[in-house]
């Protein structure tokens, strides 16, 4: 736990330390010599394409999980008490469809991040 928990507060000092180079990048694109190639909308971009494919990943990854302990837990509560069947079966689909939901929103985020991100009209993308 305390590794996945140092990775994470790596992520976010990465994020904050870059963010200004970022917003930073117009000004010194205007102030760069004729003839140079300014990368700063391409990095963007596939940063954002980066985020969107990890978000749609991990939240698959999650409700994959989900689902499976959800399939798990109902089987083995099945084979200890089959009278109790329609009752474990209508709780545990009601539990998928929640956990379902959590990949559809997962799927949702990616989607604005890469087709609706209010940052690329700063850039200017």
């Amino acid at each position: 736990m305390k590794k996945s928990l140092i990775y994470v507060v790596l992520a976010m000092v990465m994020v904050a330390v870059s963010a200004p180079f970022i917003f930073a990048a117009p000004e010194a694109a205007a102030q760069a010599p004729a003839g140079t190639v300014d990368y700063t909308k391409a990095i963007v971009a596939g940063m954002f394409a980066l985020a969107a494919g990890l978000a749609i990943g991990l939240g698959a990854i999650g409700a994959g999980l989900g689902l499976g302990q959800a399939t798990s837990g109902a089987t083995n509560a099945t084979g200890r008490n089959p009278e109790a069947q329609g009752k474990i079966m209508l709780t545990m689909m009601v539990g998928m469809a929640m956990t379902e939901s959590v990949a559809i929103y997962a799927l949702v985020i990616s989607l604005v991040i890469l087709f609706a991100n209010p940052l690329l009209k700063i850039i200017g993308m």
